[in-house]
């Protein structure tokens, strides 16, 4: 093995080690955005699940955009958050 050789593997090594690097960077905010997507469809589904059922207590939460996108960021405690802010206003 010469001198050429190991500068070969060594590139071939940076290379791999680049494209590693980059696709690392655009992947992580793409699964980023994609779990909050996904958690904003389940809390928008959770929402209209709601309100089939507070039809029954008269509690209703409208179903939009922010209101899903803040229960499918913060979970339960973004699903008490609007139901307290409904009950106080």
């Amino acid at each position: 093995m010469g001198v050429s050789d190991v500068g070969i593997i060594l590139a071939y090594s940076a290379g791999i080690m680049l494209i590693f690097m980059v696709s690392w960077i655009f992947v992580k905010p793409l699964k980023f955005l994609g779990r909050l997507v996904l958690n904003s469809i389940l809390g928008a589904l959770f929402l209209v699940i709601f309100n089939y059922f507070g039809q029954y207590t008269g509690v209703h939460i409208g179903v939009n955009e922010i209101t899903a996108l803040l229960l499918g960021t913060l979970g339960v405690p973004g699903f008490v958050a609007i139901l307290a802010a409904k009950l106080l206003i």
